[in-house]
């Protein structure tokens, strides 16, 4: 449970030290390390947890220009389709058969670092140049968020949820895009055409959508706290229920029908091929969206405000270069690490898919001023107002309650086969269960 929040926006930073409770110390294994020549072959298996034909190419790019420096060094890529790469790295875990290193979210580290799958990078980082370019509140929220204090993960990458819209639509129905959430449903509403097959929205009824359905609710309800001090889950708060209710009511009225089993592919292959106007997702689609449309045919907005005027965003919204325990090579994979987090790295990776570098020398780049999208998240994020609210990233199973239990509780709500209120309490009954048992066993 989280104990205090402190927060410092900042134009260059764009992100929140969040501290958390403390746990009990564990221990961590770390394998031994071989000390590798300058002309020492070496090979090393890098997985991407998010691979496709929009990101897989930007990882080979630079995959090639670390081989052109370290000529030493083969970096081996497997990529791993979004919505599988957790269960396949649980398996590499259970089985012992780790890669070198991955891109990680940083909402796997709890477990992974209970699980003594992960190397902590403390000691790397802080004799590496990097030291003082990565965002420092990035690098104490990943080590803040496990249980032993330790950093098992680089960020290189932050994101923000948002709207895509289609501002051309928008002007040509004469719509007001939406600032508030009243103004969201009705332009769902109105910009829903079933006769040119065009629908005003689109839900992520299909794996994942657990994730974007969450950040709604609290963006929605304005609330910082996921779990209270009593151990009593938010998630079924009056405010949710309301919402959820006025949400998934939208569902084959103004959505289309296959939004019950649609994962990210479609719902984005939906706004990009012209059959929805407004789709929730993050500015990392950015990619997606420039290949498909117009400049001018879409368009970033910031979720809607809370009836108190105020913009929420999920703490801890990045992703970080881990490195696995069982690595027989950890200079060779720090140093892929750091190179990929160097300024030049991330400035091309970011770039090209549309997120928020968190190495302090990209920020002043040119394309991060003329990009609209990262221009949106940085009011966001700069806004004093706006609200961090804090998923329970500590606790092992969160990720698993939200993968299993919560994407098929929404398809029952959608189904008609439950209720948001029976849905929301058994999601918070799930959570509270979990953190109880956190509470138990690491004696917080």
């Amino acid at each position: 449970m989280y104990k205090h929040v402190s927060r410092s926006f900042m134009a260059i930073s764009m992100a929140a030290t969040l501290f958390l409770a403390g746990c009990s110390e564990g221990a961590s294994t770390e394998p031994k390390k071989t000390k590798v020549t300058k002309d020492e072959p070496v090979t090393i298996t890098f997985w991407d947890e998010n691979a496709g034909p929009q990101r897989t190419p930007i990882w080979e790019e630079l995959i090639k220009r670390f081989k052109d420096q370290h000529p030493n060094i083969d970096v081996e890529y497997v990529g791993l389709p979004k919505d599988s790469a957790k269960k396949k790295m649980d398996a590499a875990i259970a089985s012992d058969d780790m890669p070198d290193l991955a891109s990680v979210q940083t909402s796997w580290l709890p477990e992974f670092s209970i699980r003594e799958a992960l190397l902590p990078l403390d000691d790397y980082l802080e004799k590496s140049d990097l030291k003082e370019k990565i965002n420092e509140g990035a690098v104490q929220f990943n080590k803040d968020i496990v249980q032993d204090h330790k950093l098992y993960g680089i960020p290189y990458t932050q994101n923000l949820d948002i709207l895509w819209v289609r501002p051309d639509w928008f002007k040509e129905a004469d719509v007001k895009v939406p600032e508030t959430w009243e103004e969201f449903f009705t332009a769902a509403e109105k910009m829903t055409d079933k006769s040119k097959n065009r629908y005003g929205y689109t839900i992520r009824g299909g794996s994942g959508g657990s994730f974007q359905l969450q950040r709604l609710m609290f963006a929605y309800s304005g609330l910082e706290d996921y779990i209270d001090k009593n151990g009593k889950s938010t998630i079924n708060d009056p405010k949710h229920v309301e919402f959820v209710e006025k949400y998934l009511a939208l569902y084959k009225k103004f959505t289309p029908q296959s939004d019950i089993t649609n994962g990210y592919k479609e719902m984005i292959a939906g706004f990009d091929t012209g059959a929805v106007a407004m789709v929730q997702h993050n500015i990392g689609s950015f990619g997606e969206h420039s290949e498909a449309l117009a400049a001018d045919q879409f368009q970033a907005i910031p979720l809607p405000k809370t009836e108190e005027g105020n913009s929420v965003a999920e703490g801890g919204n990045t992703i970080g270069i881990s490195i696995f325990k069982t690595t027989k090579n950890p200079e060779a994979a720090w140093e892929f690490a750091s190179f990929l987090n160097s300024a030049e790295s991330q400035s091309y990776w970011n770039q090209q898919v549309g997120q928020i570098p968190t190495n302090s020398d990209v920020l002043n780049e040119q394309w991060i001023q003329d990009s609209p999208h990262i221009q949106t998240a940085f009011e966001v994020y700069n806004d004093p107002n706006t609200v961090l609210y804090k998923p329970p990233f500590y606790l092992p199973d969160y990720r698993t309650i939200l993968d299993n239990q919560v994407d098929a509780g929404t398809q029952a709500v959608m189904s008609g086969k439950s209720t948001v209120k029976e849905f929301l309490d058994e999601w918070a009954e799930a959570m509270e269960k979990s953190e109880k048992q956190y509470n138990e066993h690491f004696k917080k």
